[in-house]
């Protein structure tokens, strides 16, 4: 580091743009550091540096790193683990702008492929952001070497050898347990395990921190539900088991039932040590349905929900710029189809009641050749018997649901209880008013789409700049993609990763190929180089990108404005 050293020390006092000269590597006593990036000013975006630790410097080995939900779940450990230290160690450097500021895209609740840390058989290392110093855009040399000399180094140290290797034990048993978990659920046909014992309330409507008040209940399964499933080393685990097929979750309001459905929809994604729905696990390939007014749609065949619309419109390959709120659903729906999504996960709160339900007395007054849509409840079955996909929903108004679920539980004051059987008697019992179902014949073939690169190519302006805001927006040149109605996307760093494949996608050359495939061979390349092969910073690290599914880079790409 004594190079380093020199060269603040001769920029100290100069313009700010003299600190581009320290871009390289330098040595330093258990590290190597690399500035892979040096900012124009110290209001602009972050310089990039990358600080790597030979694995023989450090306690790891092979064990950490086998197989691959290991490596993320250790990665996601250390960068957890270095982001607390930032705050720990005093950093006493001063400056304008944003001098002096170090940031590492850690991880939140949930456990994601990220690029923050990368974990190898040569070792671990640490991508970081940083500000580098200056008053106005004067360099400040001293404080600069503080940085970067001391400061970052001693948090690097910190994390890499001061923490809990108990807790870091813990966290490798963890990834193991769920990844046993998650084969057992597919190898048994069930769609979703919580554990006994979980806590699923968040601590806010913001957070996804668990609630830690004193009078939270505990999850505890019905024992008609009630599944043990071994883990390794003679452990076992009991909790509630979903079966595939139509599971309805009942209830009065403000009993839990829509606090369940988000555990469940959040179990695609393995979630950390203490988080209290560490156990709550979903098929991976699930996708959360809603009604999403205003949405664009774009050759989307929707005819097995809506046909026979006025003037004749195509629904096989329907497009518009503002859905309503059943089109949108029916969109939604054909579209996680498209993509082979197993289960459908639907809350009737954010549904259109439309698309949900036509009561009798509706049919009999509107009759069938004067409605376009096929409610979704006379198409839940065939989705199932004929396609394989199940479904959950939470219903709290339509008891005619309970002609066609297989499982029904109910959720009173935070517990589930099972009511399968009193649900099909009260269907036995109480006549409903609706008349024969409207399918209408089979569900029908899932379309896989093209990708039309060259409209999305017209997208771009002159910069060719793909760029995110936050969660939920993704610019492209001038237009805005909106996100809000996808709901497991769950972090701005895959809303930044969606928005560079979306990149990748547009400029790719092979025209024959579907979403679903162009998709999948992006994903085949990012196994083999990581995040890394995402990136627009060639020679640069990708230090705040994680990974989403490829159900939610499909929304992008089906959200886009033609």
């Amino acid at each position: 580091m004594k190079k380093l050293k020199q060269k603040l020390e001769q920029l100290d006092g100069k313009g700010y743009k003299g600190f581009k000269s320290i871009q390289g590597n330098y040595s330093g006593a258990f590290y190597t550091l690399f500035i892979d990036y040096v900012q124009g000013d110290p209001f602009a975006s972050p310089s990039r540096i990358r600080v790597f630790i030979p694995l023989e410097k450090t306690d790891l080995n092979g064990e950490h790193f086998s197989t691959a939900h290991r490596k993320i779940a250790v990665e996601n450990f250390f960068g957890k683990g270095v982001a607390q230290h930032l705050g720990k160690v005093q950093n006493s450097v001063k400056g304008t702008g944003k001098s002096g500021r170090v940031f590492i895209d850690a991880s939140g609740q949930a456990i994601l492929k990220r690029s923050a840390v990368k974990l190898s058989e040569k070792g671990i290392e640490f991508r970081l952001s940083v500000g580098l110093p200056a008053r106005g855009r004067t360099i400040l040399g001293k404080e600069a070497d503080k940085l970067l000399c001391d400061y970052i180094p001693k948090v690097i140290q910190q994390g890499i050898t001061n923490y809990n290797p108990q807790e870091l034990k813990e966290t490798i048993r963890l990834a193991d347990d769920q990844q046993t978990i998650r084969h057992f659920l597919m190898k048994n046909g069930i769609i979703s395990f919580i554990a006994n014992h979980s806590i699923l309330p968040r601590e806010s409507g913001i957070s996804q921190r668990p609630l830690r008040k004193n009078n939270v209940i505990p999850f505890k399964s019905p024992k008609e539900f009630e599944i043990t499933i071994p883990l390794s080393d003679g452990r076992e685990i009991t909790g509630m088991g979903i079966r595939k097929g139509i599971t309805l979750i009942v209830g009065g309001g403000f009993h839990g039932k829509s606090t369940v459905l988000q555990a469940i929809e959040r179990g695609v994604y393995n979630h950390c040590l203490g988080d209290g729905r560490e156990y709550v696990l979903t098929d991976e390939t699930a996708m959360k349905i809603r009604s999403e007014d205003g949405r664009s749609v774009h050759e989307v065949d929707i005819s097995p929900f809506i046909s026979n619309l006025p003037f004749n419109k195509n629904t096989m390959k329907f497009s518009t710029e503002d859905a309503s709120g059943s089109t949108s659903q029916a969109a939604n729906i054909m579209e996680a189809l498209e993509m082979n999504s197993r289960l459908l996960l639907i809350d009737e709160d954010t549904s259109a009641t439309n698309f949900m339900i036509r009561d009798g007395r509706m049919q009999k007054l509107v009759k069938k050749d004067k409605e376009p849509i096929t409610p979704f409840i006379d198409r839940v079955q065939q989705l199932y018997t004929e396609k394989n996909i199940s479904s959950i929903l939470v219903i709290g108004g339509s008891g005619d649901y309970f002609d066609v679920a297989d499982h029904v539980i109910m959720m009173d004051e935070y517990k589930p209880y099972d009511r399968t059987e009193e649900a099909k008697k009260i269907a036995m019992e109480v006549s409903r008013e609706r008349s024969i179902p409207e399918t209408g014949g089979e569900f029908g073939l899932i379309q896989e789409r093209a990708l039309h690169r060259r409209k999305l190519l017209q997208k771009l302006d002159r910069k060719e700049k793909v760029d995110s805001k936050g969660l939920n927006t993704i610019l492209i040149g001038r237009d805005q993609i909106q996100l809000h109605g996808v709901e497991q996307l769950i972090d701005s760093s895959q809303t930044r990763a969606i928005g560079y494949m979306l990149k990748i996608l547009m400029q790719e050359t092979d025209g024959s190929l579907t979403i679903m495939e162009s998709i999948n061979r992006l994903y085949k390349q990012m196994e083999v180089d990581g995040l890394d092969a995402i990136s627009p910073y060639k020679g640069q690290h990708p230090g705040d990108l994680a990974l989403p599914r490829i159900n939610e880079v499909a929304a992008a790409i089906n959200r886009i404005r033609y």
